[in-house]
Formats: structure tokens, sequence, C-alpha cells
């Protein structure tokens, strides 16, 4: 097989104990995921490389053969199984736009499906694992009022709420899509097999695992991530007071998300998660769709742009300092690695552009090494 740089992005994911933000400052300093393997070697990580230590450096050389052979086997695996490659670090794939500057943002994912993963209105639904007839009913006529804007819905495959979310989703027409902490090839739980193949047809499925990776308890969280960060708006429909779905909305409260949570009867003692949501202020009590509709402003067909507009070509600035700017008006809050990324540049000449801008008081820093326009 021809072995192009995506091939070394998926045995870069496949490195243990290189986490999110290691990979991406071995592919930033690296300039590419190829390179990596091919070209530096474990003195040029250790000495070259900020955070990366000798024991690391170590590790990606020593395990660099197991790696790009497990890699290779996936993506053949991916090509016979129609699935597709979704990288962080491509443009030209059908990566979540939402989650890219995120810092815990996934390196890959893989998706099998006909759902477009940058729909302008996304949902996401989540809940309690133990459904009452009181959340289904909540989630169907939710998803009835939104109906007619032909949302995107997300949710994570489990039993109870996110089942009937695709469920519901299906009946209705709308696309679903599960995002799954197995790999692809594990459906879990295996009850959901015959809703998971119908969504692939009117929706989709989308993990960051590769085959074989089995559903264990740490991996749940980590695909609660992911929800959170795709969706324009999350609902939690029903809940405990602990546990995934309170979690997630925990998570999309962190990304700056729209929660909405569902009231539940104070007789119902396994179900006042919502409620806790709502009375912390993590969430707004909704009762139906028609309010999410309106709160996100779908029904405004000219839904004003939020983001600040601004005619480049009357400032004096130079062609990246233009590209910077034009970068945040479009996608809002950027990590620094990720601009590095997208203009080629190298961050010790970027952080000089990102100052010069400061000072010219059009975009401000945010934790968590982050830009954005300034308001």
């Amino acid at each position: 097989m021809k072995k192009n740089d995506l091939f070394y992005q998926v045995a870069l994911s496949l490195l243990e104990g290189i986490g999110g933000k290691n990979a991406r400052y071995l592919y930033m300093y690296c300039g590419s995921a190829q390179n990596i393997f091919q070209k530096w070697t474990t003195d040029d990580f250790h000495k070259k490389i900020p955070g990366i230590g000798l024991k690391t450096a170590e590790k990606i050389t020593k395990n660099k053969k197991e790696v790009l052979k497990k890699a290779e086997e996936i993506i053949e695996r991916c090509e016979k199984n129609d699935v597709q490659i979704l990288s962080l670090f491509e443009k030209n794939t059908d990566f979540p736009d939402a989650l890219r500057n995120y810092d815990d943002a996934p390196l890959l994912m893989y998706y099998k499906g006909n759902a477009k993963l940058n729909d302008k209105k996304i949902i996401g639904i989540v809940g309690t694992r133990q459904a009452t007839d009181y959340g289904r009913d909540a989630v169907e006529k939710i998803l009835i009022d939104l109906a007619p804007y032909r949302p995107l819905v997300i949710s994570g495959l489990a039993y109870g709420i996110d089942i009937a979310a695709h469920k519901t989703a299906l009946k209705l027409g709308l696309e679903t899509v599960g995002v799954m902490a197995s790999g692809l090839d594990i459906i879990y739980p295996a009850e959901h097999r015959k809703i998971a193949f119908e969504m692939i047809e009117n929706g989709g499925l989308l993990t960051e695992n590769p085959f074989g990776t089995t559903p264990d308890p740490r991996r749940f969280p980590a695909r609660n991530r992911i929800i959170a960060g795709m969706v324009d708006a999350l609902i939690v429909a029903e809940a405990q007071q602990t546990g995934g779905a309170i979690i997630t909305a925990d998570i999309a409260n962190d990304y700056n998300k729209d929660v909405f949570a569902v009231p539940s009867s104070i007789k119902n003692t396994d179900s006042l998660g919502c409620n806790m949501l709502i009375q912390q202020n993590k969430a707004m009590l909704v009762n139906s769709g028609i309010e999410i509709a309106q709160f996100l402003e779908w029904d405004n067909s000219q839904r004003i742009n939020k983001q600040i507009r601004m005619n480049l070509d009357e400032l004096d600035l130079n062609e990246f300092e233009k590209k910077i700017l034009q970068y945040l008006k479009e996608k809002g809050e950027t990590q620094i690695d990720i601009l590095a990324y997208q203009l080629q540049k190298p961050i010790h000449e970027l952080n000089a552009l990102l100052l010069n801008l400061e000072l010219l008081n059009l975009i401000k820093s945010v934790p968590g090494q982050k830009f954005s326009l300034k308001n």
C-alpha cells in the first residue's frame, strides 16, 4: 500500500503513553507524522522538543516497527469495510470542526456512515441507562418539536436515554450518529447491533478507537467529551445525580456549550440529576424542543453572525496577521498549536505575530494557550 502521511498519523495515535498534547508537539516540531517515524531519532525527540523526556523518546523509537505494522492492518481493514479515517491534522477530511480547538480533541477518528459531521444544526441527547417512560417521552417530545429543523442527533448508543434518542431520530427520519467507546467492530451493548446498522444507513457510527478496542470503563468519559464537543447544544433528558450524563454535561459546560435539562419529578429519587444541573446553573430548564430552537435562533433563517465583522483590507497588517484574524473570525477561540499548523508557521514566529495583534487590541489570549478575537 502507498504510505502517505495519514498512515503515519494512524501509527502516531497507536503509540502508548503518548497523549494528545505530546502527539501535537511531535507533529508540529517534526513537520509531519512521517518525519516522526522516518527522520527523527531518540536524541532529536529528547533534546529538541519541549516536554518530551528521554523515556518518552525511547518509547517512540522502540515501538516504531510495531505500530507501523498495526497501522497498515488498520488502514487495510478500513478500506475493506468502507470506514473513513478522520484526522485532526488534515483539512480535507470530515473531522468535526467543532472539536478541532479543544486541547483533548482526538488525533484521529474512525467513521462509518453518511451523515455530515459538520452539519449546521447538531444536538446531543444523553441520560440515564435506567430510563423511565417519562424520560423516553421527553426525548420523543423534544425531537418531534425539533424535527422540522432537521438536526443531526448525537448520542452514545447506550441503554436508556441514548438508545431512545437514536430510535426516535430514526423514526422521525432524522440522521443520528452514535459515538462509541469501542472499536467499530464491537457494538456495545450487543443488543443494539440492529439499531447500529440502521444508523449507518441514516447517520453513522463514530469512535476514536481502532478495531478490536473493547469498551472498558475508562473509555466512556473519553467518549463523552466527543459528544459534548461536537454539538451545538446538549440535552440531558433524564439522569441520576452521578454518572455519564452528568459527566457529559460538565464537559459541555467546560466547552462553553449550551446545556439543557428536562426537570424531573421530586418523587423519583433515582432521577434527580437534571434538577441538580438546573439548580447549580449548569443547565437551562427546558420543557420542549421549541424552546431549544428559539434559544439557538433556529427560527431565524438570517441568524445574526455573532462573530466580529472586520474589513481586513483596511488594517495595516502583514499577510500572516490577516490570516490569523480571518481564522479566528471563522473558527472562534483556537489553541496556538492549531494556529501554527493551519498557517504552517513555527510556534516561535507565531508568538511574535500574536503579540503584535494583542498590542493592537485585536485579539486576546485565554487560558490553555488559546487565542480569540477581542470583543
